[in-house]
């Protein structure tokens, strides 16, 4: 079995758009923001990243999927990379999922390797990622894979009295 990226077909595209949305939206409240401020961020990223329910330019957004030769083709998850700022040649994997039952059978790695192809055949020279720190999986993934870290949020909670 291998896996492969497969450019997301339009047909499937805008059901992605709004699913994205909402785990980011999910994901920013996970790791502390309010309802607001993690619904605004998610629909400014929205709007400028898909303008009309399509990729702007430098975005590209891929099926992940495992491939049994003679067998099956099966979409098992997604990688979305963007280039960072138009013409420019650091990209960023904006985001990134396998399905749970497909976790842990390489699919994760081998989808990261094939997102430093892509990026690199569109130009980049640096492929970067934010990982949110609950996310401890994929933070020993990406550092498995020569990621660096190059910054740290902190944040603490306080209670006001």
């Amino acid at each position: 079995m291998t896996t492969e990226l497969r450019p997301m077909p339009n047909k499937s595209l805008s059901e992605w758009i709004e699913g994205v949305g909402r785990d980011y939206e999910q994901s920013r409240m996970k790791a502390g923001d309010s309802q607001e401020v993690a619904a605004e961020k998610a629909r400014t990223s929205t709007e400028t990243s898909f303008p009309d329910g399509t990729p702007a330019a430098g975005q590209l957004v891929y099926d992940v999927v495992a491939v049994t030769p003679g067998v099956s083709n099966e979409v098992i998850g997604y990688l979305w990379i963007t280039q960072i700022e138009d013409g420019g040649d650091a990209w960023w994997v904006s985001d990134i999922k396998i399905d749970e039952n497909r976790r842990g059978q390489g699919h994760g790695r081998a989808a990261m390797q094939l997102a430093e192809t892509a990026a690199a055949e569109h130009g980049a020279v640096t492929l970067g990622l934010n990982v949110f720190g609950y996310n401890t999986v994929a933070r020993g993934l990406y550092e498995s894979l020569g990621y660096e870290t190059t910054a740290v949020q902190m944040r603490k909670q306080l209670s006001v009295q």
